[in-house]
């Protein structure tokens, strides 16, 4: 099987600046999308042979996550189960008889760490929502989760020290998902691969000096870590300040 992810950073935009090229090159059984910041209604993709799911925020312009699937699931929820966390349609759960598949759009602590009491809530939900899911069959779960877990996950580790997505609470958080039972797919199969990211600022020409941060995962259960085949990293693909994440699990 084939997974995608891809913070898309307003798919509309993304659809102008090739989306659909990629999507069909891809040619992946799961196309997952954080940050679309649409309503309903506001796009009509042609995407034959996939079923779409959304999953909207309140706030217009905002947040956002999809899932387009070639295989109908058993089931599907929309958001994490609590109430004031499931307000900018930040996650989608998709269930089929061996795995479930989760996106997540992984709100950002913000400048100053100004969120990062909320992002810390969110943090403990998912984990809790993740480990809750692995009691019954094992997890597939992606997208943006807005940290660099390790020094190796982004070019500058010494002057982003404490900044949002690279704060000590955040990364001892991401640390305890691990714990929780997750392998984090693409440094399973590359444990020492250095400047390999998937998001890089606008700013300061950092995608051409590939001044990046990998913000973007494939976590699945460790009972099935060893099914991993690939873990590629879309680098060449624009139309976002992220790039397309990806991974190919046979189980």
């Amino acid at each position: 099987m084939k997974f995608i992810s891809w913070n898309v950073n307003g798919l509309r935009a993304c659809v102008q600046k090739g989306f659909l090229d990629f999507f069909s090159q891809a040619d992946a059984d799961f196309f997952c999308l954080q940050e679309t910041k649409l309503q309903e209604g506001q796009i009509d993709l042609p995407l034959p042979g996939y079923a779409q799911f959304w999953n909207y925020a309140e706030k217009k312009g905002y947040s956002g996550t999809a899932i387009f699937a070639r295989e109908q699931p058993l089931s599907v929820t929309y958001g994490i189960g609590i109430p004031e966390l499931d307000t900018e349609g930040r996650l989608i759960t998709m269930e089929y008889p061996d795995f479930f598949l989760v996106t997540c759009y992984t709100p950002n602590a913000q400048p100053g760490l100004a969120r990062i009491d909320h992002r810390l809530k969110w943090d403990e939900a998912f984990r809790s929502y993740l480990s809750e899911l692995d009691k019954h069959k094992p997890v597939i779960a992606c997208g943006d989760l807005n940290v660099a877990h390790q020094e190796i996950d982004l070019k500058n580790p010494a002057s982003n020290r404490g900044s949002a997505g690279f704060s000590d609470e955040e990364r001892e958080s991401f640390g305890k998902l691990l714990d929780a039972g997750f392998t984090d797919t693409f440094r399973f199969r590359n444990p020492d691969v250095t400047g390999a990211y998937s998001w890089w600022s606008y700013r300061f020409n950092a995608r051409k000096n590939n001044a990046g941060w990998r913000i973007d995962y494939f976590l699945v259960s460790n009972r099935v870590a060893q099914s991993i085949t690939s873990t590629p990293i879309y680098s060449e693909v624009t139309g976002s300040d992220h790039c397309p994440v990806g991974l190919e699990i046979g189980f």
